[in-house]
């Protein structure tokens, strides 16, 4: 069959669903799949996802129609897509980011759920004492690089900086995780650190206007709130000369001048792998550890540092153009 050259876009969209493609008949196993976004790093984890599940779901002679929604963004529109999958009795969810992963765990205690995209687990679902297996029914991938790395690339890029903002959306469980644990690192290199914190996008412009007024440099973690509104922080912070490090690879290409990156079409095959030992495997969910990224790669966005006069550090790879 000929694919329409239009239809990847159209099934990242949530247009389409992506049991066209894997089968709709008779197949052995139903995947749901709820991405929150529109985003490059969440569509890259479903896309190593949905390719990895098909390749070794048909080495080993099975089929898995695996269907592809995605919420746009809306908390409501997450909850109807889940409910869908479950009312459906999908074989396996995939929840990609913290909002799917929180409305599916909320939704069914029976069929497994895997989370891809998501930072901490034990923030999310608000387990405490946390050790990396959850015992119900959800595991999965974290996209979460390591923060004291992270700390040391604002001291590698800006060591003469006295006073770093952490800029973050306050609604974001995952967000305030990741800002509690870089500030003692960052304070232990020496940093001063004031927290910037936004409720939605509607004050982002306010707040990302004061953070760059009263830091050196900023940090904004991986973050959706962000990653959908890079371009008023850019907007905000270029002109004022204030560079930004960030969380993630799609929120540097946007306004961050550098970040330690992981590759989420790789996070997405890991995932992959966990729902394929789960299905075919038999392996029990509840016991199975988080997992988090294989690689990490200094990257550094190139415009953004021409325009700010900045150099790289040794080691640092330029992010690709999206054109």
């Amino acid at each position: 069959m000929k694919l329409n050259k239009r239809l990847p876009a159209l099934l990242m969209a949530g247009v389409l669903s992506l049991s066209l493609l894997a089968g709709c008949g008779g197949s052995d196993y139903k995947v749901g799949v709820c991405q929150l976004a529109p985003h490059p790093a969440l569509d890259a984890a479903t896309e190593g996802f949905r390719d990895k599940l098909t390749e070794l779901m048909k080495a080993d002679g099975k089929t898995v129609e695996i269907d592809v929604e995605n919420a746009n963004g809306e908390t409501s529109s997450v909850a109807t897509i889940i409910n869908g999958f479950v009312s459906g009795k999908s074989s396996l969810i995939l929840a990609n980011a913290t909002a799917p992963l929180q409305t599916a765990a909320a939704s069914t205690g029976d069929i497994p759920i895997l989370g891809t995209s998501v930072s901490d687990y034990g923030t999310a679902l608000e387990m405490d004492n946390f050790t990396g297996v959850t015992g119900i029914n959800v595991s999965g991938t974290s996209d979460l690089a390591p923060l004291d790395q992270q700390a040391a690339m604002v001291k590698e890029w800006f060591p003469d900086a006295k006073n770093v903002g952490l800029l973050y959306c306050s609604s974001e469980a995952n967000s305030k995780f990741q800002i509690n644990t870089i500030k003692p690192e960052l304070e232990a290199l020496g940093f001063a650190c004031t927290e910037y914190s936004f409720a939605d996008s509607n004050d982002l412009a306010t707040v990302a206007t004061k953070a760059c007024n009263e830091s050196d440099v900023l940090y904004v973690p991986t973050d959706n709130t962000v990653a959908d509104n890079t371009g008023i922080i850019a907007n905000i912070a270029i002109p004022n000369k204030t560079p930004v490090i960030a969380g993630e690879e799609g929120i540097c290409s946007g306004c961050g001048v550098a970040t330690l990156s992981i590759n989420y079409r790789e996070l997405g095959e890991t995932t992959a792998q966990m729902a394929y030992d789960i299905l075919v495997g038999g392996k029990d969910i509840s016991t199975m550890e988080i997992q988090y990224a294989p690689n990490l790669t200094k990257k550094y966005n190139k415009e953004i540092c021409d325009e700010l006069g900045l150099t790289p550090p040794e080691g640092y790879e330029a992010i690709e153009s999206a054109e």
